[in-house]
């Protein structure tokens, strides 16, 4: 069966929630893992939301789980708000205008994103 990653390429560790060390007033974002036209990232937010204006307008689609603290997405084309817990996830595609509307300011909030320039396809809707 043929794959993609050599038999003695090294594997990576490290845990999702490991402390950042960096400071609170600024977002982190690290990318975990990337190849042609995907990447994943760790965000971790305390408080942090979009500048007042301000709308992502992305040429990739994104999917995003939300693995810790809380967050509020809004869309511009509706001004709908999609308020998210911890094991809440979203799939926003390209081009479709989105902010931070909020993260919470009393704990860490942790994403883990995806990032695709292929789109993504939803396979099974999740019951809330």
């Amino acid at each position: 069966m043929p794959h993609s990653i050599a038999a003695d390429a090294r594997h990576e560790t490290g845990h999702i929630f490991a402390p950042s060390g960096h400071a609170t007033d600024q977002e982190l974002i690290e990318i975990l893992a990337s190849h042609d036209g995907m990447r994943i990232e760790r965000i971790v937010s305390h408080g942090q939301c979009s500048p007042d204006g301000f709308w992502y307008d992305q040429d990739e689609d994104e999917w995003v789980l939300l693995l810790s603290g809380a967050a509020a997405i809004a869309f511009a084309c509706d001004e709908s708000l999609q308020e998210l817990k911890p094991g809440d996830y979203l799939l926003i595609p390209a081009g479709k205008r989105h902010r931070v509307a909020w993260t919470s300011p009393q704990e860490a909030t942790v994403w883990l994103a995806i990032f695709s320039s292929q789109p993504l396809i939803a396979t099974k809707q999740a019951e809330k």
